[in-house]
């Protein structure tokens, strides 16, 4: 197959000649649509996969129902959840869904096993992308446990905002990124309408005040 997707990928750019081929031929690459659920818990993690477009978004549920937004893997990147299986040989222990289109290319776990193996280069590139995203796992769970919840709010409005400053999320959809009630997220968009910074609409928020949002988020970053 064509082997261009590779150079999308900044450390796999340098492999030899012959582990690029072997790694063109025993890949392909896929089309997921958006809302496809890309894995679940207690599947076996059998490919691993390198986002070319797109979004998945990695969540989990708890014992009591609710979802709790992990992390989500863009284009250029791949999922430390599924890495993280392959090398132990465990299921999935959370869900993977598409969050629009998704294009990737798709690594078998004998072409993952073997490349890990016999190539320096794959190997680096695998435990970099590793590393990464479990710093940002870490980044979470010190967010989760001493950050302000409107602190956090706000900084993932600005986070997930478009070019026309429109969050197309629910109350129930941004409770669920930042692992708290629907309740709670409600009360605290309320206050930040009331400063101005938002207005909300069935299904979005439009942030009318970014300067706001912004100064909130560095004054806790800088206290």
């Amino acid at each position: 197959m064509d082997d261009s997707w590779i150079d999308r990928f900044e450390g796999l750019k340098g492999l030899p000649a012959d582990v690029r081929a072997d790694l063109a031929r025993g890949s392909q690459v896929v089309y997921v649509p958006a809302g496809t659920q890309v894995f679940a818990p207690g599947q076996s993690a059998d490919n691993l996969l390198l986002l070319l477009e797109g979004s998945v978004r990695v969540q989990q549920r708890s014992d009591t129902g609710r979802e709790v937004f992990l992390y989500r893997v863009h284009a250029g990147e791949s999922c430390v959840l599924t890495t993280a299986c392959m090398l132990a040989f465990e299921d999935y222990s959370a869900d993977g869904i598409a969050e629009t289109d998704v294009t990737a290319a798709v690594i078998p776990r004998t072409v993952f096993d073997d490349l890990v193996g016999r190539s320096k280069l794959f190997r680096s590139f695998v435990f970099a992308a590793y590393s990464r995203r479990i710093t940002d796992l870490f980044t979470l769970i010190d967010d989760i446990v001493f950050q302000r919840m409107d602190v956090r709010l706000a900084s993932r409005l600005l986070e997930l905002a478009d070019d026309a400053g429109v969050v197309r999320a629910t109350h129930a959809v941004l409770a669920t990124e930042l692992g708290t009630a629907r309740e709670v997220i409600s009360r605290t968009l309320a206050e930040f309408h009331r400063r101005g910074w938002i207005e909300q609409a069935r299904g979005q928020v439009e942030i009318i005040g970014r300067e706001g949002l912004e100064r909130l988020v560095r004054a806790a970053g800088a206290s």
